[in-house]
């Protein structure tokens, strides 16, 4: 390929002053200085290039001009800049090929031709392949190089706003559609009993967990409920969370034995996670109607708390081990109801891992139950309540809850 024109200069005798299209005063007038930029130079020929720092010297332009040679020289020079300024023809580069290995090292960087080729269409081929600016030797004096360059610097940040914004976006759509996998509508049709749902995200930024619960009636006489946690925060845990919701909902439609419920469930997580060390905690509850009592049975989870006359007490269900860790049936708790009124409140752990004070100390089962029975409690209406607890938790806290908080509350009769 043959060399660019050589010994056109910079900014030649065919330049003329001109009207600043922005209200500058023309050709001698001085940009302000504004923030600093480094600026690499890529260039081979030593006039080009020192004509290149006079012309920004002269218009204080605020810029520090970094040179380089060679794109070797280059690769070891471009950490840090915010611009680089392209000549086509180099050593160990020419045209195109070159603008296209300087892109790939300075991805953070703007990138600005600056060719003694004055060829309209290899300007819109370099631009089209990511370059901010294509400037001809010879056309460009110093206030408008320097306004160029400051211009593309604000180009390539004002894109990589813009790309920023959409990958955050996309995270926040990708959330909303996890988000409708891991917290679904109960399936359910009895009104013996109401169901309340809540989910809030921690403050991961704003990344969905592994958070997850369900409600699904297979009998009139019979309704079974599902609180859990995957643990971690992000796509990957979120993914998992779905898979397990929708397993254990099609193991309960299927009419699997109960005892085979909670086994099944570990074999999906232990084949479907991406590390050996992920684990879930799950609650489970299987409310016979008709009876007036329930079935708990919990892997490693915190447990249910049961509002009943004018009282709170957690359900006192064995804690059983974590899904993933090592396999073993949780062992069944029967619960039985004394009254018609009652309320049973299923939640995951990041409700209650919240400080209180300014201590190292927890809120826990203890100190949620606490919450509950305080008298204040008593004015809120049932389907506030959730919404409600996590407002005083945080108040507790001195801010939002680091992790995800969902919970279920059931509640029959007057429910208190």
């Amino acid at each position: 390929m043959a060399r660019p024109h050589r010994g056109t200069g910079l900014a030649g005798p065919s330049v003329v002053p001109r009207a600043d299209p922005l209200g500058g005063l023309g050709h001698h007038a001085r940009v302000p200085p504004g923030e600093r930029l480094r600026v690499l130079l890529v260039e081979d020929d030593e006039g080009d290039a020192f004509l290149v720092g006079e012309l920004l010297a002269e218009t204080n332009s605020g810029i520090d001009l970094l040179v380089a040679t060679s794109l070797q020289e280059a690769r070891k020079r471009v950490m840090g800049v915010d611009c680089v300024l392209l000549d086509l023809g180099l050593p160990d580069a020419q045209g195109i090929d070159g603008l296209r290995q300087v892109l790939d090292m300075a991805s953070g960087a703007a990138v600005c031709v600056l060719t003694g080729r004055s060829d309209e269409h290899l300007g819109i081929v370099a631009v089209a392949e990511g370059a901010q600016d294509y400037l001809v030797k010879g056309q460009v004096d110093g206030v408008l190089l320097t306004r160029a360059l400051r211009y593309a610097v604000e180009r390539k940040r004002a894109d990589e706003n813009a790309r920023r914004l959409r990958e955050v976006e996309l995270r926040q759509a990708e959330s909303a559609r996890l988000e409708r996998g891991l917290l679904p509508q109960p399936l359910m049709s009895t009104d013996q009993v109401a169901v309340n749902t809540f989910y809030r995200p921690g403050r991961h930024a704003a990344l969905i967990g592994g958070d997850f619960f369900d409600v699904v009636q297979t009998r009139p006489d019979r309704v079974d409920l599902i609180v859990g946690d995957v643990c971690g925060h992000g796509v990957d845990e979120a993914a998992l969370g779905v898979e397990l919701r929708v397993a254990w909902r099609a193991l309960i439609l299927a009419g699997v034995p109960d005892d085979e419920v909670l086994p099944a469930l570990e074999q999906v997580l232990m084949s479907e996670r991406r590390l050996q060390e992920i684990f879930a905690t799950v609650a489970t509850t299987r409310l016979h109607l008709d009876a007036n009592r329930a079935t708990v049975r919990l892997a490693g989870h915190p447990p249910p708390l049961l509002l009943s006359r004018g009282r709170v007490a957690s359900v006192p269900a064995p804690g059983g081990l974590l899904l993933g860790v090592r396999p073993r049936r949780p062992v069944a708790y029967d619960l039985e109801f004394d009254t018609e009124d009652w309320s049973l409140l299923m939640y995951t752990d990041g409700l209650i891992e919240g400080r209180v004070g300014e201590g190292d100390e927890r809120l826990d089962v203890d100190g949620l139950a606490g919450l509950l029975a305080d008298p204040s409690t008593s004015g809120v209406p049932l389907p506030e309540l959730p919404a409600w607890l996590v407002g005083r938790a945080e108040q507790l806290n001195g801010g939002p809850l680091a992790d995800d908080v969902a919970m279920l509350l059931v509640t029959r009769g007057g429910g208190r």
